[in-house]
């Protein structure tokens, strides 16, 4: 299911005149090895907000440290956690701040 909410988000962000990439590509380095496809946020807005999607009963700690790593390591400001499994969409937004960047 989150892959026809991603489309949606997508077509909206995009028509709002948005620059969006989706299933943006994180590379994991250690130290003389980098792995291409480490990891993927599900949408990056603007080179800036990282937007991951879910439709879980309720957030995890794991999805507070997936949102995280892809703030921390692509050195991205802002992420939102966005739970789709929701009567109100609103209800179910986690922010995140990079206190890093």
């Amino acid at each position: 299911m989150e892959s026809a909410y991603q489309e949606c988000l997508v077509n909206e962000i995009k028509k709002s005149g948005l620059y969006v990439e989706k299933e943006k590509s994180l590379p994991i380095i250690y130290k003389d090895l980098k792995i291409e496809q480490g990891y993927r946020i599900d949408l990056l807005v603007e080179n800036r907000l990282v937007l991951e999607l879910k439709t879980v009963e309720n957030f995890t700690s794991v999805h507070f440290a997936q949102i995280l790593t892809y703030l921390k390591l692509g050195n991205y400001p802002l992420g939102l956690l966005l739970n789709f499994n929701s009567k109100i969409l609103r209800n179910n937004i986690k922010r995140f701040i990079n206190t890093t960047s």
